[in-house]
């Protein structure tokens, strides 16, 4: 194989492992953006330069990892490098024992309307100092995992019976 075909072999397979990672964790990666900007602006211009850095990461991915695994270290890697350059501009980062406080403000009568409390989480979330933030956002991310493997369980079940 010539320099060029190379090349284009190589093109090809990063093309191939981006598209399969989008696939897969597509979503999970607009909801990380979510959960690191709140600006709607911003957070397009994130989720835009977490894609170009994963497709362009994948050029050197060795399968020393998962996919999964080098997909959220891209990611949490580009949103952490967001968040400090955001930082410099405006907004205090607190820890995850001031986030507790903070939370107790909340208005007692919005917590029962789920969005509200959605968008409220994520603008703590996004308070948070970067390693904290990638605790939090990992733990939700597994935890919304699970919960959508328990429903993709029950609706497959109920498709099981449907056919009989």
């Amino acid at each position: 194989m010539g320099g060029k075909e190379s090349i284009l072999a190589g093109q090809t397979n990063q093309d191939g492992l981006y598209g399969e990672a989008l696939d897969q964790f597509g979503p999970a990666l607009e909801r990380l953006a979510r959960a690191y900007e709140a600006d709607p602006e911003k957070r397009r211009d994130l989720s835009q330069d977490i894609h170009f850095q994963l497709w362009r990461s994948f050029q050197n991915y060795n399968s020393r990892c998962s996919v999964r695994t080098w997909v959220y270290r891209v990611a949490h890697h580009v949103a952490v490098s967001h968040i400090i350059r955001e930082r410099r501009t405006f907004s205090k980062l607190v820890s995850l024992e001031e986030l507790e406080v903070l939370a107790d403000k909340a208005d007692a009568q919005s917590a029962a309307n789920r969005r509200m409390d959605l968008n409220r989480l994520s603008a703590l979330i996004q308070r948070l100092k970067p390693l904290d933030r990638q605790v939090i956002v990992s733990y939700l991310e597994d935890t919304n995992t699970a919960i959508e493997d328990v429903r993709l369980r029950r609706s497959s079940e109920s498709l099981g019976r449907l056919s009989l």
